[in-house]
């Protein structure tokens, strides 16, 4: 798990996650597949990444979407969008 994100970023992560997906908080591990063990389609993938991006004031590069499997890849890139990696 990278620490790039503060606790309150991660948190605003997670309840994206959790509205969007409609999952509990326990179920977002950082090791969790956002489509595999989640539940998501490519449609909740495209909304995700919108809330993100609306969330953080950021565009998120499409090569970073592209390479997006878990929970903490999904951290992982708006920390570089946010250039903190």
């Amino acid at each position: 798990m990278t620490d790039t994100l503060t606790t309150q970023e991660r948190t605003r992560v997670e309840d994206i996650l959790v509205d969007v997906l409609d999952v509990t908080r326990e179920q977002l591990t950082p090791e969790a597949k956002i489509q595999a063990d989640l539940g998501a389609d490519s449609l909740d993938i495209v909304d995700i990444a919108l809330k993100v991006e609306e969330s953080f004031g950021v565009t998120l590069p499409e090569e970073n979407l592209e390479r997006i499997v878990t929970v903490e890849d999904l951290c992982d890139a708006l920390a570089a969008t946010l250039g903190r990696e």
